[in-house]
């Protein structure tokens, strides 16, 4: 049996599209089924089905197809005629094509962040990178420093001030690290070392955007080697 999604608390889960804390409940229903999807609590090829996910969410049905309407866009999600809506499959491929991708537009996101990022983005980049060398257990990942590991990436795609880009590089890295949680599932004896960005945060905040390109080109090379060693 799959592992439960946690319940969100809402006024109105009667289909209501409407706001809770200030997110749309679409948003949440999508966040939560997302990182369900990515962690692999929801695993490759199981069934998302509306009324079972608006029930163990507490919302209601329209946020929750809303949800898996913009999963679909985002290939996390397929929708097959006649059968439903099911979690997309994983093939050892889609790590080689998603890396081919992302070492071009990762590279571009850090050379803009050497350009763009505020004082205040770099204070939180280092505050970051700092947080990733202490979730290290003997130089190796876990789970919190996967955690970490992304949210970096997602500061430096922020920190470029190019929402297009943005918008791709997070939809590209949701997709490749769902394939890193499901490696480290089917293969739990085995532990891939971890792949620092501090080269690439020191780039950044040094404001050398050649440099910063390299290091994040860099850190994918790494980072696609240790997955294959779990696929």
């Amino acid at each position: 049996m799959r592992q439960q999604i946690e319940p969100v608390e809402v006024a109105d889960n009667h289909g209501s599209n409407g706001l809770k804390g200030g997110v749309r409940l679409a948003d949440q229903a999508y966040l939560r089924i997302r990182d369900a999807i990515i962690t692999v609590r929801l695993e490759p090829g199981e069934p998302l089905d509306e009324k079972a996910l608006s029930a163990e969410l507490g919302l209601g049905l329209t946020p929750v197809r809303d949800a898996l309407k913009r999963l679909t866009l985002e290939r996390l999600a397929v929708i097959y005629p006649r059968r439903g809506t099911f979690v997309t499959e994983i093939n050892i491929s889609d790590e080689r094509r998603l890396t081919e991708v992302r070492l071009e537009l990762e590279g571009l996101a850090a050379a803009l962040a050497a350009q763009r990022a505020t004082d205040d983005e770099c204070a939180e980049l280092n505050g970051l990178a700092a947080r990733l060398e202490h979730t290290e257990d003997a130089a190796h990942l876990s789970l919190d420093y996967i955690a970490v590991d992304a949210e970096i990436h997602r500061m430096i795609y922020a920190a470029a001030h190019n929402p297009y880009l943005e918008a791709s590089l997070n939809e590209y890295a949701n997709l490749a690290l769902r394939i890193w949680y499901y490696g480290l599932k089917r293969t739990p004896s085995r532990t891939p070392q971890a792949c620092s960005q501090h080269d690439v945060v020191k780039a950044i905040c040094a404001r050398d955007p050649a440099a910063a390109r390299e290091a994040a080109r860099d850190h994918l090379r790494g980072y696609s080697v240790e997955v294959r060693t779990l696929l």
